[in-house]
């Protein structure tokens, strides 16, 4: 085997898809600054026990592990920045108002999350602490749309959900909360036969609710359908009244989107806490951003907060944008004169790409187009631009 080839399913990021990748994350943060985000770098590994926290079975199964060498210890590579932030702002910061904060990095997977994907995901975000209420939930729906228009979607779907649907479901029998973890799997897999074997020595009445869930799918009518199927529980009601005010919020919001709701979607059951949102986008089957509320991780930090967020990956998100134009830039010889490095300097100063030819070799750039070159005035000492047409 060459000993230059790569694992499966990760991959070099070569100069027009770095390009994009790197402007996307930069607009994405300036833009969260504007909101009031604050940038933090958590460490790509830390002691497991640290890095799982808070966090589900699936998380575990996606996190590399490896012995420290100083320590003894066994440390983890992030699979995920989330429970990373929700520590930083519970033992860190140990701010008591809203605190908001924003990040950017590689996290790995043990195992890509679908047939094409990476299993070094750029992950970008923001999370919001210290506010229980929907207003939080609302902007941080906002600031996920507004960062895919800024990716330049225009055609987005929000699909909306919430975790106290079938935790208040769970409450009420016992042996569907023995069973929660294959619940949750038919569910999000909308696996109506292994719904139907699973749920048949249940209380009718949490069976009926159960199998009703992967049906309840579709437009905002689907809150009115799910009144009706559903038993009255206090659990189930808030939640859907909730589901209800999200959507309508999301409507005025900024890159408005078109609302769905789908009470099957339950990925990260595990440590989500309320309504929870994917966002699809033309092109991909998947979603491309995923965000909810999960105000009981930062208690195993040692202080409960409210807390909400999203995240995307980059890499993703740059792959379904159309390859980015060759920039124009100047081509100057390679020289010590000092007009000449004062002239490349200044160009330099005001924005202009100068690219200093090494003697004897060619011209390849994928992200560069000389459309000019740096040329000595004839008969004088003066460097001017030159068209190359």
């Amino acid at each position: 085997m060459p000993n230059w080839l790569l694992p499966e399913n990760i991959a070099d990021v070569l100069p027009s898809e770095a390009r994009k990748i790197e402007e996307l994350r930069r607009l994405m943060l300036d833009n969260f600054r504007l909101y009031g985000y604050e940038l933090v770098m958590p460490p790509l590994l830390e002691y497991l026990e640290s890095l799982l926290t808070g966090a589900g079975e699936d998380t575990d199964l996606r996190t590399f592990k490896l012995v420290d060498q100083l320590s003894g210890r066994m440390l983890g590579l992030r699979p995920d920045m989330t429970t990373q932030v929700a520590r930083i702002d519970a033992h860190l910061l140990n701010r008591t108002s809203v605190t908001r904060l924003c990040y950017a990095g590689s996290v790995l997977h043990t195992r890509p999350s679908g047939l094409h994907a990476t299993r070094e995901p750029l992950q970008i975000g923001c999370e919001m602490y210290g506010h229980a209420g929907l207003e939080a939930d609302a902007e941080i729906q906002e600031l996920a749309l507004a960062s895919l228009a800024l990716a330049g979607f225009t055609a987005v779907r929000l699909d909306l959900t919430h975790v106290g649907v079938l935790r208040a479901l769970l409450d009420n029998c016992p042996a569907a909360k023995r069973d929660q973890a294959k619940l949750y799997a038919a569910l999000r897999a909308k696996d109506v036969p292994d719904l139907q074997a699973l749920t048949q020595d249940y209380a009718p009445l949490v069976r009926d609710a159960l199998l009703a869930l992967p049906s309840l799918y579709g437009d905002i009518d689907v809150l009115n359908k799910a009144r009706e199927v559903l038993p009255d529980l206090p659990g189930i009601a808030k939640a859907l009244a909730e589901l209800a005010e999200l959507a309508a919020l999301a409507a005025s919001a900024i890159g408005r989107a078109q609302v769905a709701i789908d009470l099957a979607d339950l990925r990260g059951y595990q440590y989500e806490s309320g309504a929870m949102f994917a966002l699809y986008v033309p092109g991909l089957p998947n979603a491309v951003a995923r965000g909810g509320r999960y105000d009981h991780v930062g208690e195993a930090f040692g202080r409960a907060r409210p807390a909400t967020g999203f995240s995307l990956d980059l890499r993703e998100l740059a792959r379904l944008l159309p390859t980015a134009e060759r920039k124009h830039s100047i081509r100057a010889p390679w020289g010590n004169a000092p007009e000449l490095k004062e002239k490349i300097a200044e160009l330099r100063k005001s924005g202009e790409v100068v690219i200093q030819s090494m003697p004897g070799h060619s011209h390849e750039l994928d992200e560069f187009e000389c459309d000019r070159a740096l040329v000595l005035e004839e008969h004088g000492s003066n460097w001017i631009l030159k068209n190359l047409g």
